[in-house]
């Protein structure tokens, strides 16, 4: 048996934006956070012909995105090319964040429940661009499941 943490019993995984081109910029699904104390998204950028614009993380009062008000959160930043150790707890304010413009790098984004504003229960990224080629994803792992199951009910619908 596994000594560590095994994903998808712990917690919900959500496929917020699957590896595409994100000129021009995407939204990701909107997820709800009723059931999960915490969300981690990680995005990840391939190759970019220059950096894109902000990521930024929004508060909705549903799955629609209404009400969607940018929020702020804490990350941590991997801007080495191909790196995988992650830079120091850094706060960020609502405006979003700029990211680097080197390839095959990734962020980690964190978000208490408990910081959403009363009645804002869901969540979206939001990774905007203007006419640079960016190759990105990204993916939300869903934690502190209020009631646990040996498989997790949907969080974005």
């Amino acid at each position: 048996m596994s000594k560590g943490i095994v994903l998808a019993e712990v917690g919900h995984i959500v496929n917020l934006v699957p590896p595409i081109d994100i000129t021009g910029g995407v939204f990701g699904d909107v997820f709800h956070m009723g059931k999960y104390a915490h969300a981690t998204i990680i995005v990840q950028i391939g190759v970019s012909a220059a950096a894109f614009t902000k990521i930024i993380v929004n508060e909705c009062t549903d799955f629609a995105a209404a009400g969607a008000t940018a929020i702020a959160h804490t990350i941590y930043k991997e801007e080495t090319d191909a790196g995988d150790t992650l830079g120091a707890r850094t706060a960020v304010a609502a405006a979003g964040t700029t990211p680097s413009a080197n390839n095959n790098i990734m962020y980690v984004i964190e978000i208490d429940a408990a910081q959403l504003s009363a009645g804002y229960g869901y969540v979206q990224l939001s990774l905007t661009n203007g006419a640079n080629s960016v190759i990105a994803s990204a993916v939300a792992i869903l934690s502190g499941l209020r009631y646990a199951e040996d498989q997790s009910a949907t969080a974005i619908a």
